[in-house]
């Protein structure tokens, strides 16, 4: 397989609509549907699992942005918030908030160019939710 393909393997692991996604270095995740079609909140929705993926491949982001900016970041959390609409049979996001809560010894001006950056031009899965929702930052920071 190169470089540039993904596997991710999914397997049924009820008799409804759990199931248990898994990458190529085995790690994994469950995923169920909502309750009105029958799921019972035993893994994360897949529409979830967006929100999840642009938190993480922002955090990485940002992390990686700061320490090359040479400031100090003893911790960060991320909340994300978003609205989906309705699209046909199916529904997507409009708007999507993450506000990254931070702790450490920055500047706030550095803080806030490496969530810009982050979000505009690195972060690969809000690249691609930017095409259907409006995508904004906010942030908290702690000392």
């Amino acid at each position: 397989m190169s470089d540039n393909t993904t596997l991710i393997r999914l397997s049924r692991i009820d008799d409804h609509v759990n199931f248990v996604a898994t990458n190529e270095t085995e790690n994994s995740i469950l995923l169920d549907g909502s309750a009105a079609i029958g799921g019972k909140g035993n893994g994360v929705r897949p529409m979830e699992t967006l929100l999840m993926g642009i938190a993480g491949c922002s955090a990485i982001d940002v992390v990686l942005i700061l320490k090359k900016m040479k400031q100090e970041i003893r911790d960060i959390k991320i909340e994300v918030e978003a609205e989906r609409v309705k699209v046909g049979d199916a529904t997507q996001y409009k708007t999507i908030h993450l506000h990254f809560h931070m702790w450490g010894s920055m500047k706030e001006d550095k803080l806030k160019k490496a969530i810009d950056i982050s979000i505009e031009k690195y972060c690969s899965v809000a690249k691609i939710l930017e095409k259907t929702a409006t995508i904004s930052t906010s942030y908290t920071l702690k000392d």
